[in-house]
C-alpha cells in the first residue's frame, strides 16, 4: 500500500517556489545566480509595526486567540475595508487566517464538491488551479492575452460559465503581470456575473495598495453592490506592508461563509500567530506614509526593467500597472538557437537557457498558465536589476 494519497497526483509542487530553492541552491555552491522568482518586498517592515509586535510580547499577547483571529485585528480589518474600499463589515464576517494563500484555501476546500467548476483567468498565480484540485473542484482556465493587456473579457467569461460554475477567482492587480482591472473593466465583468446568481467572486487584492501612475484600484462588491453578498474579498499584510513571513492574511463576505472557513481552520492550524496579529492591527490602524515611498521606488524599477528588457532582441515587455513584476513576451527567443546548439522550444527553455548562461533565476510563462512569457520580480535593489537586466540582453544577443 502506497503511503501518499492518490490526490496528490492532481497537483505539482510551486514552481515560484521551486526556482526560487534551486537560486537558492546554486547560490550555496558558489555559482553567481541573481534571483529574481521570489514575490517579495526587499523593504524591511515598517519600525512602527515591529514595535507594535515587541510590545505585544512584552505585554503577554503570546496565548491562543480565536480560531480565526482576534477582536482587534477583525475590527481593524472592518475599518480597513469601509475606509479603503466603502465595503461595510461587521467582525462576524470576517476571518484571519496564515496568510492570504490559507484564506483562499479554505475558503475553496470549505464549498467545493466534485465536479464544482472555478473559473481562473490565466495568467494566474500558480497555486489558484491547484488549490481548486486539492479541494476536489474542477479549474476551468480562461486564456486573456497581452492584446487585451491579460484582462478577462466579457464575452470570454460569458461563454466559461456553466451551470457547475462555482466561484470566479480575481486578482488585480496581477501576480505575474502587474495588469490591473480599470473601474469600466471590472464593472463589464460584475455586469455578466450579475447574470449568473449561482457564480460566486474570490477576488484576491493582496496588491491592492501596489499600484502606480494614475491607475485607480477597484474591487468587485465596491463596484456592483448587488455582488456583495456571493463575493469573498480577500486581502493581507505581505507585500504593502512588507510583511511576507508575519504571515497574516483576511477575508471578508458573507456570514455562513466565514464560519464554514472558520470551521476548515480551527480543524486544521487554528489561529496564527497572536504576536503578527497585534502586529497587523497596528499596520491596518497606522501611518501609511511608508507606501509612498516605497511606490516611488518601485515604479523607478518598473521603468528601468521595462526599458531594458525592450531593447533585448526578441522580448517584448508590456508596462504594469501595479504590483512588482513583469511578464514579458519571449516569442522571439522560441526557435533560436543557442550558443551550445539548443533549440528554445519553450518558455521554459527560455527559462533554463537564462539561468543556465547568465545565471537569471526567473519563472517560466507556462507555470502561470499563458506562454511564451516569463516572470520575473522587480522587488530587489536599481543595481541588480541593471545587471540583471544587461545578463538578459546579452544571453538574447547570442542567440541564431
Amino acid at each position: 500500500m502506497n503511503i501518499l494519497a492518490t490526490k496528490l497526483d492532481r497537483i505539482k509542487p510551486s514552481p515560484t517556489i521551486a526556482m526560487s530553492a534551486k537560486a537558492r541552491e546554486l547560490k550555496a555552491e558558489g555559482k553567481d545566480i541573481i534571483e529574481l522568482a521570489a514575490g517579495e518586498p526587499d523593504f524591511p517592515t515598517p519600525d512602527h509595526i515591529i514595535k507594535s509586535a515587541e510590545d505585544a510580547m512584552a505585554r503577554g499577547d503570546t496565548k491562543y486567540t480565536d480560531p480565526d483571529g482576534t477582536p482587534a485585528l477583525k475590527q481593524a480589518v472592518c475599518d480597513k475595508f469601509k475606509r479603503d474600499n466603502n465595503l461595510a463589515y461587521n467582525p462576524t464576517q470576517v476571518t484571519i487566517g496564515n496568510g492570504g494563500k490559507q484564506v483562499l484555501y479554505n475558503a475553496l476546500m470549505a464549498t467545493l464538491n466534485p465536479g464544482d467548476e472555478v473559473i481562473i483567468p490565466a495568467p494566474y498565480w500558480v497555486s489558484y488551479p491547484d488549490m481548486v484540485l486539492l479541494a476536489d473542484g474542477s479549474p476551468k482556465i480562461v486564456p486573456c492575452s497581452l492584446d487585451n493587456n491579460f484582462i478577462l473579457q466579457a464575452e470570454d467569461l460569458e461563454k466559461a460559465i456553466t451551470q457547475k460554475t462555482k466561484w470566479i477567482i480575481l486578482n488585480s492587480p496581477s501576480n505575474p503581470t502587474g495588469a490591473g482591472y480599470s473601474w469600466n473593466d471590472m464593472k463589464k465583468i460584475t455586469d455578466i456575473l450579475l447574470c449568473h446568481p449561482h457564480v460566486w467572486v474570490m477576488t484576491d487584492d493582496m496588491y491592492e495598495h501596489l499600484v502606480y501612475d494614475d491607475f485607480k484600484f477597484c474591487t468587485p462588491a465596491e463596484v456592483e453592490p448587488k455582488l456583495y453578498d456571493r463575493t469573498l474579498t480577500v486581502n493581507g499584510m505581505s507585500k504593502a506592508f512588507c510583511m511576507t513571513g508575519w504571515r497574516i492574511g483576511y477575508a471578508a463576505g458573507p456570514k455562513d461563509l466565514i464560519g464554514a472557513i472558520r470551521k476548515i481552520q480551527s480543524q486544521s492550524t487554528s489561529n496564527p500567530s497572536s504576536i503578527s496579529q497585534a502586529a497587523s492591527v497596528a499596520a491596518l490602524n497606522g501611518s501609511m506614509t511608508f507606501l509612498k515611498k516605497n511606490n516611488e521606488i518601485f515604479k523607478q524599477r518598473r521603468e528601468l526593467v521595462c526599458s531594458m528588457l525592450n531593447q533585448a532582441n526578441g522580448i517584448s515587455c508590456p508596462t504594469p500597472d501595479g504590483a512588482f513584476y513583469v511578464y514579458p513576451s519571449c516569442a522571439g527567443m522560441i526557435g533560436k538557437t543557442t550558443p551550445s546548439g539548443a533549440i528554445l522550444k519553450t518558455d521554459e527553455d527560455v527559462v533554463g537557457y537564462l539561468l543556465e548562461t547568465e545565471g537569471i533565476a526567473a519563472v517560466h510563462g507556462a507555470a502561470f498558465g499563458l506562454s511564451p512569457h516569463f516572470r520575473i520580480s522587480y522587488a530587489t535593489s536599481t543595481e541588480i536589476l541593471e545587471d540583471a537586466c544587461q545578463r538578459i540582453q546579452r544571453a538574447c544577443a547570442a542567440l541564431s
